[in-house]
């Protein structure tokens, strides 16, 4: 093998090497840069090969140079943040529900066992359908929109914090509850000194697949008949054949989506622990 074949080869696996000593969070910032770069590279070459096909140059609008575009008039024209307000309130609100009910629920579910085993067929039933299939039971239940909406959304939510909240109290090792039990602690004690700092990883990992699901489920939820929201403004802009401002929303729920789920990142790990 020839010097000229050797020196390639050499250079890359210096440069491997240099890139694995630099500083970690540098690692991620380059890693997660050339992520999204590959992605807005796979969505400029769709672009291109919509607008050059007939059939589909009708959508040319999706591409990036125009989604941009119109999600700069948005933010320019303010019009964009009452409509992440409106969804932020119901997704928060749905939430809340999704928290208060979830929690509890699911310490009971995880703590007794007789409980666990009356309610797991029913929750397992319960889990296993779609939060969507419960709209014709909210429109007639509820006297607005908004209400619906954040029932869909606590349904949406319950479910991952009930299992979630259940898998971290069994988890608890007995020790601790046979040691809190000989310090005299009571039921509220053992609740607040044992239990809820045992399992607040897990509520928060369920709180961050509850997010997911719900955000996933405000797009079509509203689509009632609600007018304000992310939701209602994609389904505006499909009417109204404003294909770059329906991408533009697209865009921002989805950076949107990307922030909700770094707070509840940030949240596990810092109430996550670890056993020496």
């Amino acid at each position: 093998m020839s010097d000229s074949q050797i020196k390639p080869q050499l250079s890359f696996g210096q440069a491997l090497a240099g890139f694995k000593n630099l500083p970690n969070w540098l690692q991620s910032m380059i890693n997660a840069t050339s992520g999204m770069l590959i992605l807005l590279l796979v969505w400029w070459i769709g672009g291109i090969l919509i607008s050059a096909n007939p059939d589909t140059e009708a959508f040319a609008a999706f591409a990036p140079e125009a989604t941009f575009s119109a999600l700069w008039y948005l933010i320019e024209t303010g019009s964009i943040w009452e409509t992440i307000y409106s969804s932020l309130s119901r997704i928060i609100s749905g939430l809340f529900w999704g928290v208060v009910i979830g929690v509890p629920t699911g310490v009971l579910v995880g703590y007794f066992l007789m409980f666990r085993q009356i309610a797991n067929m029913p929750f397992q039933f319960l889990r296993m359908i779609s939060p969507l299939a419960w709209m014709p039971i909210a429109v007639l239940a509820f006297e607005t929109w908004d209400s619906a909406i954040v029932f869909l959304l606590a349904m949406a939510t319950i479910w991952p914090i009930v299992f979630g909240t259940a898998h971290g109290v069994q988890r608890i090792d007995p020790n601790w509850f046979q040691v809190a039990r000989n310090l005299g602690a009571d039921g509220y004690q053992m609740l607040r000194r044992v239990i809820m700092p045992a399992i607040a990883q897990d509520v928060f990992a369920g709180i961050r697949l509850a997010i997911g699901v719900a955000w996933v489920v405000l797009v079509p939820a509203e689509y009632l008949g609600v007018t304000s929201g992310l939701g209602y403004a994609i389904n505006d802009a499909r009417d109204t054949l404003e294909y770059d401002t329906l991408a533009a929303v697209v865009v921002v729920i989805g950076v949107i989506g990307y922030l909700l789920d770094f707070i509840a990142v940030t949240l596990i790990k810092r109430y996550s622990w670890h056993v020496e």
